[in-house]
């Protein structure tokens, strides 16, 4: 029968494997396994075939145009066997496997495929098992001669991991690369950029400020209108933009900025109390659910009075606000004498004053939406007091 994208959908596993053959190309095949699993394969002659790839890695189409190509260079005389013991190079992994896969499968797929090209094209011409733990090792050293932070360079690095991991798990390669490397550390890496509590208390009074500028702004203007008999525009009774309620929900949640510009009002429970960032929407893929404090609720609470989209901060004709407003909080940060403060750090922020209030690390991971507590133990120094307390037992 003809292989469909209904096919497809509705191929039902059997007790022992079994094979599709397509009635449109011929030698085109799907076999579907046991556990479900189907693979797109080329049969070029007589009990002689060539897998071209998992179904849940490319689409019909392609797997149809790989297989009209392989047919064609048999028809040519090329020596299928020879080709089908090839390696594949990186490059034509990535292009021809790896990027279809994290496109259908990761929020970050596309952004992961050319972050692969950028900082690694230098490997896409060698042979998937020629790469070895001294390129990488020299990558490091280039990157960091060109004053890229370790931070920067650890994260690239784990882009390239996942990507060898897959290569692994398909069968292209027996062993990654980098399984026996370290990833490269810095202590200076390991700082983390909070406010302390005067400083935030000066963040939130500039943006107090700003909001009665803007509020006390639009009254005068409308004083000059009356006189002049020109139309009066509505007062502002609640904030008079995004930038204090992002502010304040960024600080008491812990949101990245991605997550924070995704929120949507179908998120926000105020009736539990919890907020939600859906694996849509999150870094790590999974969903997570974030307790609202009263500064949330409150700020949320009276938002909704002026935010009426599906997006909790809406941008242009009601749509997802596409960034950050960057001038307004370069202002106010100046306004409170804070430097070297990112929007960021908020998350940074929220975690940090939880260790130092004594909430335990994995409660914080949990929070935070980190995976493991790789990420969370950046923190751990802020509460020195479980280390004392661990030593103090020593003294019974």
């Amino acid at each position: 029968m003809q292989i469909t994208q209904k096919l497809l959908q509705n191929a039902k596993p059997k007790e022992k494997p079994f094979e599709i053959r397509d009635s449109r190309l011929k030698g085109f095949i799907l076999r579907v396994q046991p556990s479900g699993s189907m693979s797109f394969i080329c049969e070029y002659a007589r009990g002689k075939r060539i897998t071209i790839g998992k179904a849940n890695v490319l689409t019909l189409t392609q797997a149809r145009n790989k297989a009209r190509e392989l047919l064609g260079r048999h028809a040519t005389g090329e020596d299928m066997q020879a080709e089908q013991k090839k390696p594949k190079t990186f490059g034509d992994f990535v292009n021809d496997d790896y990027r279809h896969w994290a496109q259908a499968n990761m929020r970050t797929g596309v952004k992961r495929f050319y972050e692969l090209k950028l900082y690694f094209g230098f490997l896409f011409a060698m042979r998937l098992d020629a790469i070895q733990p001294y390129h990488i090792e020299k990558w490091r050293l280039s990157e960091h001669a060109k004053g890229n932070k370790f931070s920067t360079i650890r994260r690239n690095e784990t882009t390239l991991k996942a990507a060898l991991n897959k290569a692994v798990e398909w069968g292209f390669i027996a062993v990654s690369p980098l399984a026996g490397t370290k990833p490269v550390k810095s202590e200076d890496d390991r700082i983390v950029a909070y406010l302390d509590a005067d400083q935030e208390r000066r963040l939130i009074k500039a943006v107090n400020d700003r909001e009665a500028r803007i509020k006390s702004g639009r009254e005068s203007a409308n004083e000059w209108r009356r006189v002049r008999h020109y139309e009066v525009k509505p007062s502002i009774t609640g904030f008079a933009d995004h930038l204090k309620p992002m502010i304040i929900v960024s600080l008491n949640t812990g949101l990245r900025k991605g997550e924070l510009l995704s929120l949507t009002w179908s998120a926000v429970d105020f009736g539990n109390r919890v907020l939600t960032v859906t694996g849509a929407n999150a870094k790590s893929g999974h969903s997570r659910h974030i307790p609202m404090n009263k500064h949330v609720i409150e700020t949320l609470r009276q938002w909704r009075l002026q935010a009426d989209s599906a997006f909790v901060f809406p941008g242009i004709n009601g749509g997802k606000l596409p960034d950050m407003p960057k001038k307004p909080w370069i202002a106010v940060l100046k306004a409170a004498g804070i430097t070297g403060f990112r929007w960021h750090d908020m998350r940074h922020s929220f975690a940090s004053r939880l260790v130092m209030a004594g909430i335990d690390l994995n409660t914080v991971r949990e929070l935070l939406g980190h995976s493991d507590l790789t990420m969370t133990l950046r923190y751990a120094h802020l509460a020195p007091e479980h280390k004392a307390a661990a030593v103090k037992v020593l003294e019974q």
